[in-house]
């Protein structure tokens, strides 16, 4: 694998990653497998900046998932990232590599097919602001099931994998709604764990990114970005729509986690959409609270994913209510939100929540 990547043009610094590498189990497939495998891309699944996602099905009858990759600027640094970080990983919360093709220009990655597709689909109801298309229960064992796949990536991989990219739609789901960590074009392998990571520039997705990712003078790079993003993640699971949201009725809820913190600092009743006895009601505010203190502008005040399994899986009566966010934004957002793209830049927005 390791001569394959150094023999292979364009793939962009590669020998910087070179020294994570270990011996991957996975099959090297031709480009004319993909166009077999997927019967000349019939069914395309989604599409994003990288290019799309397709249907295909292997020799011995396993459906899969293959992701195109076709960015003509692409110098292949998405393309060696993903095969060397989520080719070592192995959990029930991390989607899995089953091979690759590098033919040229043409590359391809083959991924276990997830059959209910993105999370970003059963979370966004356009149609209806009062109607759910998961479940309290659901959307709390796939909250818990995202957590688990970020600790296992942060703390026992032999590698410690940062993502920088977990959003909604970089969430798979099996055909029981078991969600699994996809997308790992914009992910980083550390050295060493618990430390900050040097990083030029900013990646990720606008309304996600951690605001020391685009400006450092928040703090250092490390695994709490990525706690950050699951943190207005789990908030967008709750609120059932995007964090901002200009086509709200009401001026003080267009932005979800300061209309949430504005209620709790009240103690106002929250009305949750869906919410049918207590129990449901106590998960949707436990579920808010850690997203609260996940999104703390201060990296060293969020919590790690250890913790947030913690307080997540907790009682209601040991959590406490997290000091006011002061929300960073990029100075862009990208026209197409499914799409990742590493921005460079030095200038930045902060809003306080008052």
């Amino acid at each position: 694998m390791i001569n394959w990547l150094k023999k292979t043009k364009n793939i962009g610094d590669i020998e910087s990653l070179q020294k994570y590498y270990r011996p991957l189990a996975l099959t090297r497939y031709s480009y004319s497998d993909v166009k077999k495998m997927t019967h000349s891309f019939k069914e395309k699944l989604s599409q994003g900046g990288y290019g799309g996602v397709f249907k295909g099905q292997l020799h011995d009858g396993r459906p899969v998932a293959v992701k195109i990759l076709n960015r003509p600027k692409d110098s292949g640094e998405e393309f060696a990232n993903e095969v060397a970080s989520i080719g070592r990983t192995n959990h029930v919360n991390i989607v899995t590599l089953l091979g690759f093709c590098s033919d040229s220009s043409k590359k391809a990655l083959i991924y276990e097919f997830m059959p209910n597709g993105s999370l970003d689909k059963f979370i966004y109801n356009e149609k209806s602001s009062t109607e759910r298309k998961l479940g309290w229960k659901t959307l709390y064992e796939i909250s818990l099931g995202i957590a688990r796949g970020l600790d296992y990536l942060h703390r026992w991989c032999n590698t410690q994998i940062l993502h920088f990219d977990i959003k909604p739609h970089n969430i798979l789901l099996s055909e029981e709604f078991c969600p699994k960590i996809a997308d790992f074009g914009l992910a980083k392998l550390c050295p060493g764990k618990d430390s900050e990571v040097s990083m030029l520039g900013m990646r990720g997705t606008a309304g996600y990114i951690a605001p020391e990712v685009f400006s450092r003078t928040f703090g250092g790079v490390s695994d709490k970005s990525d706690v950050y993003s699951y943190g207005m993640m789990l908030l967008e699971m709750v609120g059932g729509r995007k964090n901002s949201d200009e086509e709200v009725d009401h001026a003080s809820k267009k932005y979800f986690p300061q209309w949430i913190y504005n209620s709790l600092e009240i103690d106002e009743e929250i009305q949750f959409h869906g919410i049918m006895n207590e129990e449901e009601k106590e998960t949707a505010l436990k579920m808010v609270i850690v997203g609260l203190w996940c999104i703390q502008r201060d990296p060293t005040t969020r919590p790690s994913m250890r913790n947030v399994l913690d307080m997540l899986e907790g009682s209601m009566e040991s959590l406490q209510i997290p000091p006011r966010p002061f929300l960073v934004y990029p100075p862009e957002s990208p026209a197409d939100s499914s799409s990742a793209r590493t921005i460079e830049t030095n200038s930045f927005q902060s809003v306080s929540l008052s």
